[in-house]
């Protein structure tokens, strides 16, 4: 019998690589009252393979396949491993964390580990994962965080961007300093060799950023995974094997 792909598990191949076949297109007509960006985003999620995708496995957003192929490239994600997911709403980077470290105990010939998501928002319930609604900019966050993993963090995920503004600039500004906050807050909870993933926008992070996390991390790439879409200006920040605050 062959294995349903499910959260933590997915499919061989990429979404839409069937063969002898066209994938049919859908269109949507503008309704009255809604706007036309509307519109054109309606119509990008109706024919995207990884929505779709994500719909059929049971992830909670698109964004979770980002996660794997990350993590399928660096194997970051380990079982027995404690991971801190910032800015978790609405889940799916958590459902990933949870099914790869094996939080649930699923797989009894390997260690548990330990999932931490944090929001400003409540998220719904994920099984496996601590959910915890707080401000990880708040003074204190670092000791708290390590109170509710029990020790330090193997891994600390971000996917977070603030609302756009509309001005590129603005934009990268807000989204650089959510990163730099991040990262101050990955260097305070990490243990030795542990990982930093966090979105950054095109062109990567910024040069002063990069260079704080060489001196603290062994090696600082960047990634665009294929469930990127090609229009975003997206990117991941990957900082692996951390040894120590640079400032310490």
């Amino acid at each position: 019998m062959t294995e349903k792909p499910g959260p933590g598990k997915p499919g061989a191949g990429k979404p839409g690589s069937g063969r002898g076949h066209r994938e049919l297109r859908v269109r949507v007509k503008t309704a009255k009252g809604r706007k036309l960006s509307s519109t054109l985003w309606l119509e990008r999620q109706l024919n995207d393979p990884y929505v779709a995708r994500a719909r059929a496995e049971g992830y909670r957003s698109r964004a979770a396949y980002k996660l794997i192929e990350i993590d399928d490239r660096f194997r970051l994600l380990q079982p027995g491993g404690r991971v801190v997911d910032l800015g978790a709403a609405p889940g799916g980077w958590t459902q990933v964390a949870v099914a790869r470290t094996n939080a649930l105990g699923e797989r009894r010939s390997k260690a548990r580990g330990r999932v931490l998501g944090l929001d400003l928002t409540p998220v719904e319930a994920i099984p496996g994962a601590d959910l915890i609604e707080a401000d990880f900019l708040e003074e204190g966050a670092d000791d708290a965080v390590r109170a509710w993993l029990g020790g330090q963090a193997d891994v600390v995920l971000s996917d977070m961007a603030a609302p756009a503004s509309g001005h590129p600039q603005t934009d990268h500004l807000r989204i650089t300093a959510l990163v730099e906050a991040a990262a101050d807050l990955a260097m305070d909870v990490l243990a030795p060799g542990g990982a930093f993933v966090a979105k950054v926008l095109s062109g990567g992070a910024d040069a002063s950023l990069v260079k704080w996390l060489n001196r603290g991390f062994a090696k600082v790439q960047h990634m665009k995974p294929p469930a990127s879409r090609k229009d975003s200006s997206e990117k991941f920040l990957i900082a692996t094997g951390f040894r120590a605050r640079p400032d310490a």
